[in-house]
C-alpha cells in the first residue's frame, strides 16, 4: 500500500503524541503541571508564619520558591520544611522582603509578619505585582489599609485575609440565616473577643539574638531598644500590634460585618472605655467595652469576652437571635436552628478551604472570600473603638468618606508617620 508523505507525517504525529501520553506524567500535563502551579514566597516565617505556609504546602498545585524573615533561624526552620516536603534543598532563603518581591519567578507572597508590617510588605508586593495572602489584622492603622485596597485595585491583584471563619461553614450558615431575614429586622450585634494579653518580663540587659536584625524588625515602628520582647508578645504593644481586641476583630467583627451587608462600610459612631493597665511596655487594653452604630439604628457592641459572650450573636427586633463561634452555632429555637435555606434565597459562597480559596482565586482572578475592601472595612471597627478609648470619648465617623467628624486629636490618630526609610508604595 502506497502511504503519502502527508499521511506518513500525520501518521507519524499522532504516534507520537500517543507516546507522550504513555510516558509523561499526568502531573507534567494536567491540572498540577508546572504551568498551573503557583510559586509562592513566604515573608515573615514564625509561628503562624510557618502554620500556614504548612497549609500551602497542603496544596497540590502550590511551590514554595523562597522564605523571608529578619531572624535568620526561623528562615533556617522554615527553609527546612520546605525542603523536606519537595525532597530537595532548592528553597531559597531572603532577609529582604523587596528582594523577594521583585523576583519574577514568583506568583504570589504569604506575609505573616507582626502588625506594624502588614501595609508596607503588602503594598510593596502589590506594587511588584504578587498576589498576597496576608495575616490579620488586615493593617496596623486605618489609613494602611485604605493604601493597601488603592494598590490591589491599580495592580489588579488578588487578595486573601487570614479571617479564616469567612470559610467555616457554621459562619456561613448563620450569616445565610440573617441575610435571609430569619431575625427578621436586625436590633443589636454583640461581638465577644479575648480579654488579657501580656508576656515575659522586658529586660534591659537582654541581648539581641545572634541572626535577628533587630532595626530591620522594627521597621516603620519607633526606635526601641531591644527588651527580648519580639516573639509572640509583640502584639502587647500598641507600636507593633493593637492587643486582644485587634488581634480578634478581624474573626467575630468581620462577622458581624459580613452577616450584617456592611462589607462596604460601618457604624458611624464608637464609644469605648477601658481601664488604662500599662505594664512597662504592655499598653494595650486588658479589658474594654465600645457602643457603636450604625446609620440605620443597629446597634453594635464590641467587648471583651468577660462582658459580652465570644463569638458574635445576632439579635432581631422579633426577641430571636444566633450565636456563632468556632465549631458550633445556637438559636433561640430549634426552629430556627434547623430553618432550610430555600431555593432562590440567598446562598454564600462555599470556598471550602481558606487557601484553596487565595489559590483558586489567584488562577481564576475572582474576587476572594476575604478580600481587601471587606477585611479593611471589619479591621476598622478595631482601629476606631481604640481611637474613642485613647481618646476617652464618643467618636463620630463618616463610612462613606473615611474620616472622623470635628475631633482633630481623633483624626491624627487614624495613622502615624513611618520611621525613615520605610514608605508605602
Amino acid at each position: 500500500m502506497k502511504l503519502s508523505r502527508r499521511s506518513f507525517i500525520q501518521a507519524g504525529v499522532g504516534a507520537w503524541a500517543a507516546s507522550l501520553f504513555n510516558i509523561v506524567p499526568a502531573s507534567v500535563l494536567g491540572k498540577n503541571a508546572p504551568s498551573n502551579r503557583i510559586v509562592m514566597g513566604m515573608v515573615g516565617v514564625g509561628g503562624q508564619g510557618q502554620g500556614d505556609m504548612r497549609a500551602f504546602l497542603g496544596q497540590p498545585d502550590v511551590v514554595v520558591k523562597a522564605v523571608c524573615d529578619v531572624n535568620a533561624e526561623k528562615m533556617k526552620q522554615a527553609k527546612k520544611i520546605v525542603d523536606e516536603k519537595f525532597k530537595n534543598s532548592d528553597c531559597l532563603m531572603i532577609k529582604d522582603f523587596r528582594e523577594l518581591c521583585s523576583r519574577d519567578d514568583i506568583d504570589a507572597v504569604q506575609i505573616a509578619t507582626p502588625d506594624h508590617w502588614h501595609a508596607y510588605v503588602g503594598t510593596y508586593a502589590l506594587a511588584h505585582g504578587k498576589d498576597v495572602y496576608g495575616e490579620k489584622p488586615f493593617t496596623h492603622d486605618l489609613l494602611e489599609g485604605r493604601a493597601i485596597i488603592r494598590a490591589v485595585e491599580r495592580y489588579g491583584r488578588v487578595w486573601q485575609t487570614g479571617s479564616q471563619q469567612r470559610s467555616g461553614g457554621e459562619f456561613r450558615r448563620v450569616v445565610e440565616l440573617v441575610k435571609n431575614g430569619r431575625l427578621g429586622k436586625i436590633a443589636r450585634v454583640e461581638v465577644g473577643l479575648p480579654g488579657g494579653g501580656r508576656g515575659k518580663k522586658p529586660d534591659p540587659n537582654a541581648k539581641i539574638p545572634e541572626g535577628l536584625d533587630w532595626n530591620f524588625w522594627l521597621g516603620p515602628a519607633p526606635f526601641r531598644s531591644f527588651l527580648g520582647v519580639y516573639d509572640w508578645d509583640w502584639r502587647w504593644n500598641l507600636e507593633w500590634g493593637g492587643g486582644q481586641l485587634m488581634d480578634w476583630i478581624g474573626h467575630h467583627g468581620d462577622i458581624a460585618q459580613w452577616g450584617l451587608g456592611m462589607d462596604r462600610s460601618g457604624p458611624v459612631e464608637f464609644d469605648g472605655s477601658a481601664p488604662w493597665e500599662p505594664e512597662g511596655i504592655y499598653d494595650s487594653p486588658k479589658s474594654y467595652y465600645v457602643q457603636g452604630k450604625y446609620a440605620n439604628g443597629i446597634e453594635l457592641i464590641i467587648a471583651d469576652d468577660s462582658q459580652v459572650r465570644a463569638g458574635t450573636t445576632f439579635y432581631g427586633e422579633n426577641g430571636k437571635w444566633l450565636w456563632v463561634n468556632r465549631g458550633r452555632y445556637e438559636a433561640s429555637d430549634a426552629t430556627l436552628r434547623e430553618s432550610k435555606i430555600e431555593a432562590g434565597e440567598i446562598r454564600l459562597q462555599n470556598p471550602g478551604n481558606h487557601m484553596r480559596n487565595f489559590v483558586d482565586c489567584v488562577k481564576n482572578r475572582e474576587l476572594s472570600v476575604a478580600n481587601a475592601e471587606a477585611s479593611h472595612r471589619s479591621a476598622s471597627l478595631g482601629h476606631l473603638s481604640m481611637i474613642s478609648i485613647l481618646c476617652g470619648r464618643k467618636i463620630k465617623w463618616n463610612p462613606e468618606k473615611e474620616e472622623i467628624i470635628g475631633d482633630p486629636v481623633a483624626t491624627g490618630l487614624l495613622g502615624r508617620t513611618p520611621r525613615g526609610p520605610w514608605t508605602l508604595c
